[in-house]
């Protein structure tokens, strides 16, 4: 298959380079002016003003922006507050300037950025939209209180259900209850994230790896606040080996509690991003070759890895809601659970393995 599409990206681009002029001065700029690279760079950073679209060339259009709040505190000067559109193009304003999207004092002093940027804009629009939702859904649940449920609160419901049933009851345990609040805002904001960085324009919330550093710290806070007796005994005194293979097992097994949240940040971040600058990718050669036979194929494909995108949206979602409940019932486990084959991997592997 990868050989086939191989074969059919290059019959598609023969005619390209077989009947392409060889380009004048003109031209040559033109072609200079795109740079591919440094436009899927700018779309999946983050930035100091929401860009949605540029109407006409790239240099001369007109840039479709929103201009978001620069909060800067600097030692010597104090607190700055103001618009971002003062820094466009460029510019300075109260001595202070962007220098690709890093805010820096033209003196070269400290400054300390608390800027509403691109990403953080479109972290409170999602907190909005998703209490808006989830208290349209709760409303619903109280007005319809044993009735089939109706509205919103019909194509949610079964989703919810779903986490508490497939993946926090059988990964957890019976003390599944108290993480179920936890489990269910990273589900939905991770899903709804994804989603909206799928929209022309959005934010790359989730391929931001602060976002998704942020996401496996309070994954790991939660699995070390709930540990146990016997999730320690497992790290200091493994069931089943030698005791002379201790100093080699502990330290092996501190650094897995580490890397257990690290593959979760790695992996939202990876994802989510690789997904960005497929799609990015194929929409540029429309625009490298300047052909408007490779413009049907180019789109096609990008068509289809969007769409392939909205199934990795709710996937990641899953998986990482997963294994942060299967890290719960880890360190939750007593070993009655293990009996009942509760938690810990919903008996899968064994109580004991991590």
């Amino acid at each position: 298959m990868k050989r086939l599409l191989i074969a059919l990206f290059c019959i598609l681009t023969l005619p390209v380079f077989a009947n392409e002029p060889a380009a004048t001065t003109a031209e040559a700029t033109d072609q200079e002016a795109f740079n591919p690279g440094e436009m899927i760079l700018h779309h999946i950073g983050d930035s100091h003003e929401w860009h949605f679209a540029t109407l006409g060339n790239a240099e001369h259009g007109t840039h479709v922006t929103i201009p978001l709040p620069v909060i800067a505190y600097q030692p010597a000067k104090g607190l700055s507050v103001f618009s971002s559109s003062k820094l466009a193009h460029g510019q300075a304003y109260n001595g202070l300037k962007l220098e690709h999207e890093h805010l820096m004092a033209e003196d070269g002093s400290k400054v300390y950025d608390f800027s509403i940027t691109k990403n953080t804009a479109s972290l409170i629009l999602s907190a909005v939209l998703l209490l808006l939702v989830f208290t349209a859904v709760a409303s619903g649940y109280k007005k319809n209180h044993g009735k089939a449920p109706k509205g919103v609160q019909s194509f949610f419901e079964p989703i919810i259900l779903f986490i508490r049933d497939e993946v926090a009851k059988k990964s957890i345990g019976p003390k599944y209850e108290r993480y179920m609040p936890y489990l269910l805002t990273v589900f939905f904001f991770i899903w709804f994230n994804n989603l909206l960085g799928l929209m022309p324009g959005a934010a790359n919330l989730t391929g931001n790896i602060a976002v998704t550093f942020t996401l496996a710290v309070l994954t790991l806070i939660i699995t070390l606040a709930s540990s146990n007796k016997y999730y320690w005994a497992h790290i200091f005194a493994t069931p089943g080996v030698p005791k002379a293979l201790l100093p080699i097992m502990i330290p092996v097994e501190l650094i897995g509690i580490v890397v257990k949240p690290f593959s979760l940040m790695v992996r939202l971040f990876a994802n989510i991003t690789a997904g960005h600058i497929v799609i990015l990718s194929f929409i540029s050669l429309i625009f490298i070759f300047k052909s408007a036979a490779l413009a049907p194929v180019s789109l096609a494909f990008g068509l289809f890895i969007n769409v392939l995108e909205l199934l990795v949206a709710i996937l990641q979602a899953y998986i990482f809601t997963l294994l942060t409940a299967m890290y719960i019932g880890g360190a939750v486990e007593t070993h009655h659970d293990a009996d009942l084959q509760m938690g810990g991997g919903n008996g899968v592997e064994p109580a004991h393995a991590h």
